[in-house]
């Protein structure tokens, strides 16, 4: 290394050894300070993890989901459920429309249920029921109430569905809900695919 090529140096001005070699230590301890400080600065421009899974969709495996069973997932920070209803939960679902307010989900913006859940089981495939797990009313969570009967707060031929805890909406099955209570609308069916027999995409309905 010259003498002129010691930053901060002027040309032709004489140094020792040691004076030489200090200045370099000192140079390159500086770059990588600002080094050190720019990549948090850059990093600050990416999205969170956080951030990014606000309105991503999300995979789910449902392969270990047993009849009788609801699983929970987050999406776009609400509980959606997933149950995996029982031959005879299907079976009651018809014999119900004269009870609920809104049977075929028609009284809603088209797309509070999807076209391809416009039916009796609110569903996809009829035994998977995916539904937004907010009630409609004030955003209360309801709780589950699958065991059928006379239960408190549930008339005597409960067939089974969710109680709201906040004003008593109640919906079957299906996520629907029953007349004459607070609730204005069903559950909603937030969009969602099919990846596999065994896979759910959920947030995103489009096709490949």
């Amino acid at each position: 290394m010259t003498q002129a090529s010691v930053i901060g140096v002027p040309q032709g001005t004489t140094i020792d050894k040691d004076k030489r070699n200090w200045i370099v230590a000192t140079c390159a301890m500086g770059g990588a300070g600002v080094a050190a400080v720019a990549v948090p600065f850059v990093s600050s421009f990416e999205p969170s993890e956080k951030a990014k899974a606000t309105g991503a969709a999300v995979e789910v495996d449902i392969s270990a989901l047993k009849p009788g069973e609801k699983m929970t997932v987050e999406w776009r920070g609400k509980p959606v459920w997933i149950v995996r209803r029982t031959p005879e939960e299907l079976a009651t679902l018809p014999k119900l429309d004269g009870l609920l307010a809104d049977p075929k989900s028609e009284r809603k913006l088209p797309d509070w249920t999807p076209a391809y859940a416009l039916n009796e089981n609110r569903s996809i495939k009829p035994e998977t029921l995916v539904v937004v797990g907010i009630c409609p009313h004030l955003g209360c969570s309801p709780s589950d109430k699958f065991k059928t009967g006379p239960q408190p707060s549930l008339p005597d031929d409960w067939a089974g569905g969710w109680l709201c805890p906040c004003h008593g909406s109640t919906f079957d099955m299906a996520g629907r809900v029953y007349k004459n209570k607070p609730s204005p609308d069903n559950l909603e069916v937030p969009p969602h695919k099919y990846l596999s027999a065994t896979r759910l995409l959920i947030g995103d309905d489009k096709k490949a």
